[in-house]
């Protein structure tokens, strides 16, 4: 299937409301995010935090772009320089990053969950020039100290108008409009050897997939997202936030999702659409009837960045009134690949629905046909160009120009794609990706422990989550361990349980072997016999093999 064309984009629409084909063509012929704001001189509410509660318009929200990027241009930044932006959900968020992005800037969105050793080693990899961060984040201060790098505090006024106090007050200023090619975003993606791999994103590539998604479920206007997942994720930021800017309508921002306050903000701002991973889905219905959550309502609700079993996807448009439409992202396609599409199309559960530049391959390269599995490979102008600074991912991640996304998968002859399974042994806990290697390598810093290794096993709630198991050359406890790893990895990477073993399993060549301890950890260990499962694996390990301790 060839990647989309503009013009393609615009026979996709050729059915809908003049209104709304006019809105879709004014989309694409926007090529930076300098242009992604549907009208920047609207009255009409482009923002509105829940708390502080604040309505912003377009109007009020390019003129704070045009005033920071004002800023930033004073004070001494030039274009290509990086800002690193540690913030949880909010205005200042935004803001920030659209004047970083205008002014021709990188942004770095990073979790504020991470550790300082974490955020230490995002900030020197990005090479950012200076951190944007609230005030009180001792692990900010903690992670820039001694690396020259300084740290601005936004601060919002009561009329909702965000500030950097330690940059010279600038008014508006000429500031050179970014190319489509430039850099706009950087973004990290695990990697199953070790440190996450970096995803440059230029505006073109985040520009493109914003307005695609906004076609894709015909957003207008009259839409308003309630936006639940985290900003620094292309999933809350392009698949929820630059959508919907794009489109007109209005983006609903809490500083952090609660399941309990969920309806009450959905009903109070009016919103019509939300995207979420499967586990707030999850949390959602099963809090239904005590929440007393409408019947109907949303226009449709969209679940990406983990798989939706199909039972709970029925369930969801049974409890909620409305379509489910299961979709498809990855980092590394600045987000949305492919997606079920709206009734009265057919959608169908179990799948991520049809897409653009998505084809299957086998063990060669070669395309195959119709429901035949293979690796899933993707092209278009949505794909990044490459991993940054690390050319041996880049020689194994693409293919006669096609990425390879380390999933397995087929397309049935109506196009839709199925998701099979990973290639790849990233654990996917809720839609966070953990690297094993990163939570091995912090597990080998503690200094009983000789040999490490991290897994994901089936969840019903995360769909994965991270277990653990070492070898010891000293006496400790997995207590002791867990408590280990929470001083220097964000809280959901610390695996859930950790084994003690005796040896682990390793293949010929002496790689540990990752899958064959999920397989045969993940029964309960009174019920394991390790030495019956490695010898029935052919990993190598002595059949006195024992699981000593768990937690």
């Amino acid at each position: 299937m060839e990647p989309a064309t503009l013009e393609r984009l615009l026979a996709d629409v050729t059915s809908m409301e003049p209104a709304v084909i006019g809105e879709v063509r004014q989309m694409t012929e926007r090529l930076s995010l300098a242009e992604l704001l549907a009208d920047p001189g609207s009255t009409a509410p482009a923002i509105v935090t829940t708390s502080p509660l604040a309505v912003v318009s377009y109007k009020t929200l390019a003129d704070q772009i045009e005033r920071l990027s004002g800023q930033f241009s004073n004070a001494g930044l030039k274009a290509g320089d990086c800002v690193g932006i540690v913030l949880p959900n909010s205005l200042e968020f935004l803001v920030i990053f659209l004047a970083l992005t205008r002014t021709r800037l990188v942004a770095a969105p990073l979790n504020p969950a991470y550790k300082p050793g974490e955020l230490c080693f995002f900030i020197k990899n990005a090479g950012a020039k200076a951190v944007v961060a609230e005030g009180g984040s001792a692990a900010v201060r903690e992670a820039t100290a001694g690396l020259g790098v300084p740290v601005w505090t936004p601060h919002v006024d009561v009329r909702g108008v965000v500030g950097l106090l330690e940059l010279p007050q600038a008014s508006r200023t000429t500031v050179d409009a970014p190319n489509p090619d430039d850099i706009a975003f950087l973004a990290y993606t695990s990697g199953t050897t070790g440190r996450p791999k970096c995803v440059p994103l230029t505006h073109a590539n985040m520009v493109w997939s914003a307005r695609n998604i906004a076609t894709h479920y015909a957003l207008t206007s009259a839409d308003r997202s309630l936006v639940v997942m985290p900003l620094f994720h292309g999933h809350g930021l392009i698949g929820s936030t630059l959508s919907t800017l794009a489109s007109g309508g209005c983006v609903i921002v809490p500083s952090r999702f609660s399941a309990s306050a969920f309806w009450g903000q959905f009903r109070e701002h009016r919103a019509t659409w939300y995207s979420a991973v499967p586990t707030i889905h999850q949390v959602l219905l099963a809090r239904a009837d005590s929440d007393g959550a409408p019947s109907s309502g949303p226009r449709f609700i969209r679940s990406c960045s983990a798989a939706l079993a199909p039972t709970i996807l029925t369930s969801l448009e049974h409890r909620f009134g409305a379509p489910v439409l299961e979709a498809y992202g990855m980092t590394e396609a600045a987000h949305q690949v492919a997606s079920n599409p709206l009734p009265p199309l057919l959608h169908k559960p179990g799948t991520v629905g049809p897409g653009d530049g998505i084809s299957i391959i086998d063990e060669t390269g070669k395309h195959l046909a119709a429901n035949a599995p293979g690796e899933v490979v993707v092209r278009g102008p949505n794909v990044m160009r490459g991993y940054r600074n690390d050319p041996d991912a880049n020689a194994s991640a693409f293919i006669d120009g096609w990425f390879r996304t380390g999933d397995t998968g087929a397309i049935d002859g109506d196009g839709y794609l199925t998701l099979l399974g990973h290639t790849k042994e990233l654990i996917n806990r809720g839609g966070e990706k953990i690297s094993p290697g990163e939570v091995e390598a912090v597990l080998l810093q503690h200094p009983a422990v000789a040999e490490a290794a991290a897994f994901g096993v089936p969840d019903p709630k995360y769909g994965e989550e991270i277990w653990g198991a070492v070898v010891l050359r000293s006496a400790a406890d997995p207590q002791e361990l867990q408590a280990f790893c929470g001083t220097r990895l964000a809280d959901f990477k610390v695996p859930k349980l950790i084994y003690v073993i005796s040896a682990m399993p390793k293949n010929a060549t002496g790689k540990i072997q990752r899958r064959d301890l999920a397989a045969f950890l993940k029964a309960p260990p009174r019920q394991i016999n390790p030495a019956v499962v490695l010898e029935k694996s052919g990993a190598s390990a002595s059949p006195k093999n024992q699981i000593t301790k768990g937690v």
